[in-house]
């Protein structure tokens, strides 16, 4: 097996064969390798001081996983593929890094975690293996040619919870990733099911960052999905914050954050809908006993072990979430290249009741620590 050094020199300044790709949105093809951008970056102050900024929720595609024999014609594929080759929207102008960078500059993102939300759950161990191998790569090739603006978060196979965990482990130690983007259930299976413990150990192990991004809806009772079918687009702006609220809520009552109480977990979209309603976890200690056993502490108190991006759509909700958790467990999170947060920068700044130490955590601070990254505004 090759050694990070081994595998960064021989990628280094090869960014061919990526594309950047939001939720639902048209992504782009890397075509350049410069190291920087426009050389007008937006440079963000808080209180006269000059501060990094990381956005941790930055999407990709790699073709040539979708080419692949096997993936090709998979309907899940082609849903993924039709973030390349679909209709119109504003990541559509994103033809190479340069541009993909000069929006970055304009936003005031110095440095973006990239990952790919998961479209290859179904696939047995082999195929899996040949998918993850290639975007683990390209992803490493990306950040591996631009090292000051990009750092990656690797794919895993989490269908196989033992090859997801050696993905993993090989990702960080041998490619420099720092951490993996998975979704918020496997195939309908909650992430807090016993069989993935293995997979919730090497990431405990490694330090490595593990981001949630909820997915479609599982559908256990038919027509929970059909409820979200109709005007507003109800599967993503209801659905992927309700699937990211079941998630963490059965990792805390199935005890999987007491086995693994070190674990670095961050949830997409504001952690959905439980940091404003996880009270009524704690009244149903009282209200229902029998169906709410006791946990180590009060199910609330398990929020401020995990992280929580800056997507949700208010400078009150951002507010709440901070009093919530704490400042020290909310990231800049934009989704780019969609327009969920395109001005996530001013969002953190302009959110009521945040001191500058606050600001200066959420833009850049806390990610920085949880991505291992050292790197100095300019």
């Amino acid at each position: 097996m090759y050694n990070r050094r081994e595998f960064l020199r021989n990628v280094s300044g090869v960014t061919a064969g990526i594309v950047f790709s939001g939720c639902g949105l048209v992504g782009s093809a890397l075509g350049s390798t410069q190291a920087g951008g426009t050389g007008k970056r937006r440079k963000v102050m808080v209180g006269g001081r000059r501060v990094l900024t990381v956005d941790v929720h930055s999407h990709v595609l790699v073709p040539e996983a979708l080419a692949l024999e096997g993936v090709k014609d998979h309907p899940l594929t082609e849903q993924a593929r039709n973030q390349i080759q679909g209709p119109g929207g504003p990541a559509n102008d994103l033809h190479n890094v340069d541009a993909r960078l000069e929006r970055m500059d304009q936003q005031g993102t110095d440095v973006q975690a990239v990952g790919i939300n998961p479209f290859w759950y179904w696939a047995p161990p082999d195929l899996a293996g040949q998918i993850i191998q290639v975007q683990n790569e390209k992803i490493a090739e990306l950040c591996g040619a631009h090292p000051m603006r990009f750092v990656g978060l690797a794919t895993v196979a989490l269908q196989h919870p033992e090859l997801a965990a050696e993905q993993l482990e090989t990702a960080v130690k041998k490619m420099g990733l720092r951490g993996c983007l998975i979704a918020g259930s496997v195939n309908g299976e909650e992430l807090a099911a016993p069989r993935f413990h293995p997979f919730w150990a090497m990431a405990e192990q490694l330090g490595a960052l593990v981001f949630m991004h909820p997915q479609t809806m599982p559908d256990p009772v038919a027509g929970i999905r059909q409820r979200l079918v109709g005007n507003g687009m109800l599967n993503n702006v209801i659905g992927h914050p309700l699937e990211t609220t079941i998630a963490i809520t059965h990792l805390i009552q199935n005890g999987t954050l007491d086995l693994f109480p070190k674990l670095k977990f961050c949830a997409a979209h504001a952690g959905g809908y439980l940091p404003s309603y996880s009270g009524r976890s704690d009244a149903c200690l009282t209200a229902f006993p029998e169906n709410c056993k006791p946990l180590k502490k009060l199910p609330s108190e398990y929020l401020k072990q995990l992280y929580y991006d800056s997507l949700i759509g208010s400078t009150e909700g951002l507010r709440h979430l901070v009093a919530t958790v704490g400042a020290s467990q909310v990231v800049l999170g934009t989704d780019f290249p969609t327009m969920w947060n395109d001005h996530g920068v001013d969002h953190v700044l302009a959110t009521p009741g945040l001191s500058d130490a606050d600001k200066r955590a959420i833009l850049g601070g806390n990610a920085a620590k949880l991505l291992r990254i050292d790197i100095h505004p300019d």
